[in-house]
């Protein structure tokens, strides 16, 4: 959701990807130059009236020559602005990508209410509301609204209405969805945020994703009451390039709030006011209310996306559940958030998938489900389910996911070993000291905050630390294909009150340039106290065994043979999440006493197998 680039250095950005496109098609002879949207469409803007009166700011680009029969229209709301302002100023490019260029559409963009040029009140993550009456209104009524506004007064188009957006622009769409207008044929919500607390943007598993909210809350104040231009602010000027030194040396969630100003600013501080599951969160829980959907959708996500990947995934799952009616599709790539709309896909991070992924979404998926739905004609349908599978670097097509696979235990081991033998030892564990004045890094590397492409990340540097206990399988005699989330039963015991876990799933790769990395496959933390419920903490008793059972997000993924399966465990994981001070206390609030070395423990006996539970395919 929360974009790390600049708000006014979009335009450049998007001119900059614009620019890249026409180089790449001026070295194909045979393809003339792309145009610009002031060479294809007509600008308009007009505030749009909400059923309370409301008026939201929207921009409507109209190509130039009315098509028979018109033209459908697609439309983004958004937060972060719909910019350019002014009706002579336009966009390089409107619509999700270039794929649209051939065909007729109306594009609107609109700054939703109490962001940039709309009028009203912003708020994070609006929670629905259901039985509206009269001037009641919320997400879903601003997104029907602007719809109905949008087939009566625009000119020559067909009736047809479609929505897109990119992770918080997804929610929007999500909330669209929700007793959808007739006109809305079809939606395509991208690294949706679904639910703040379950594992998108704010908490994971209960740990606070620290570097990721503070780089965007930090320049991302209230606008106030009155309609504003995106201002030149400057940009958040952290004065180190060593970004784990600075969140470090930063103190408290509080603290570091005070010293930088946080304090002052209500989105960030919800975070501090609400560490468990209570209701502020699940009143935001957009999923719960996907039921009776009338579009069709198309969920796209990444299996690099370092922020809503599981916003894709829940969508989907939720759609075929709550909504089995609905047309509903998912398209889940090598991406990282937000890469299917402004790369070729061809890599990520420390991984090479030999294609461009990105195109062929683009082309192949994106384009055609609209096309297919808003214009009809010969548009080939697309598949229900597309999967791009790394290691074997292949897409996959199939009608559901997760496929039906084999549950396969894999157990730590004596010696740092793997193994998918069931311990037999009476008494087993391996320790290690936990300390939070000097936790693990994130990467192996200077980075100021969270890489984006940290989930295809080397890990292998963090196998050579004391406070990290690595688990090695053996070289595979054949490939290991697995689909579908990884299961974690860990048992383990802590000398303080609290503390994280967190489990690495790791591809060791053993011939070639790469030979000795271990790659990212998932990584999850989990925060102990949340180990019974998200709802309620509780403490641990120093030295008493227990157990944290969770699940990783899913994969598609191919370990090859010759390769190994690792896994690492550690506690600490500085600056993606917060530290623990492991002692049972009010984190955001916790006073510098409190952060304590603790003696982690973790069992791999009969009674206690600790494992990892990979859903086979092969």
């Amino acid at each position: 959701m929360r974009r790390s680039v600049p708000h006014v250095l979009l335009a450049s950005l998007v001119a900059t990807l614009c620019s890249l496109t026409l180089l790449v098609q001026a070295q194909a002879p045979a393809v003339a130059p792309s145009r610009t949207a002031r060479d294809t469409h007509v600008k308009a803007e007009h505030l749009v009236a909400m059923r309370d009166g409301t008026r939201l700011h929207t921009a409507v680009y109209a190509p130039k020559t009315c098509t028979p029969g018109g033209a459908p229209i697609l439309l983004e709301r958004t937060p972060y602005s719909a910019s350019p302002y002014g009706p002579d100023t336009y966009r390089q490019m409107v619509g999700p990508s270039r794929a649209f260029a051939d065909e007729p559409w109306i594009v609107a963009y609109q700054d939703v209410r109490g962001r940039y040029m709309s009028e009203g009140e912003w708020e994070e993550v609006r929670p629905y509301k259901p039985g509206k009456r009269g001037t009641e209104w919320d997400e879903s009524s601003d997104a029907y609204d602007t719809i109905d506004w949008l087939v009566k007064n625009v000119p020559c188009n067909n009736g047809n209405v479609g929505m897109w957006g990119i992770s918080y622009p997804g929610f929007y769409v999500l909330a669209a969805l929700i007793d959808a207008h007739p006109a809305l044929k079809a939606v395509s919500p991208q690294a949706p945020v679904t639910d703040y607390y379950l594992n998108d943007d704010s908490y994971h598993n209960g740990a606070f994703l620290l570097a990721h909210n503070f780089s965007f809350y930090v320049d991302f104040p209230p606008r106030g009451r009155q309609p504003r231009r995106p201002q030149r602010d400057t940009e958040f000027n952290y004065g180190t390039r060593d970004g784990y030194r600075f969140y470090l040396d930063g103190g408290s969630l509080m603290e570091m709030s005070r010293k930088y100003g946080l304090d002052k600013n209500p989105y960030w501080m919800m975070n501090h006011d609400h560490t468990a599951y209570d209701d502020f969160w699940k009143a935001r829980s957009i999923w719960r209310h996907f039921k009776n959907v009338t579009p069709a959708v198309l969920v796209v996500g990444g299996w690099y996306d370092a922020e809503d990947l599981n916003g894709a995934l829940r969508t989907f799952r939720v759609l075929r559940e709550q909504s089995p009616n609905t047309e509903s599709h998912l398209a889940m790539g090598p991406w990282t958030h937000g890469g299917w709309a402004r790369s070729d896909g061809a890599r990520t991070g420390a991984m090479e998938f030999g294609q461009p992924t990105s195109l062929h979404y683009r082309t192949e998926i994106e384009q055609r489900f609209f096309a297919r739905l808003l214009h009809g004609g010969a548009a080939p349908s697309v598949p229900g389910v597309s999967i791009f599978e790394t290691g074997t670097n292949r897409w996959l097509t199939a009608d559901t996911w997760p496929p039906k696979a084999v549950p396969r235990a894999y157990y730590f081991g004596g010696e740092g070993t793997l193994s998918a033998t069931a311990p037999t030892a009476q008494e087993a564990l391996d320790e290690y000291v936990s300390d939070p004045a000097n936790p693990v890094p994130l990467v192996g590397v200077e980075a100021i905050g969270m890489p984006r492409d940290y989930m295809a990340s080397d890990q292998s540097f963090a196998a050579r630390r004391p406070d990290v206990r690595v688990y090695r399988g053996p070289e595979l005699t054949e490939d290991v294909t697995v689909r579908g989330s990884i299961g974690v039963d860990l048992h383990v015991s802590t000398t303080g009150t609290d503390s994280d876990f967190i489990v690495k799933v790791l591809d060791e790769v053993t011939e070639g340039g790469q030979a000795g990395k271990q790659i990212l496959v998932r990584g999850e933390p989990f925060r102990g106290k949340y180990r019974k419920s998200f709802e309620k903490p509780v403490p641990f008793t120093p030295g008493e065994p227990d157990e944290i059972r969770f699940e990783l997000a899913d994969v598609a993924h191919t370990f090859r043979k010759g390769h190994r399966i690792v896994v690492h465990v550690q506690s600490t994981w500085l600056p993606l999440v917060d530290r623990n001070p492991q002692t049972f206390t009010d984190i955001p609030n916790a006073k510098p006493s409190d952060f304590v070395k603790a003696t982690q423990r973790v069992y791999r006996s009969a009674a206690r197998p600790s494992h990892i539970t990979l859903p086979w395919v092969r």
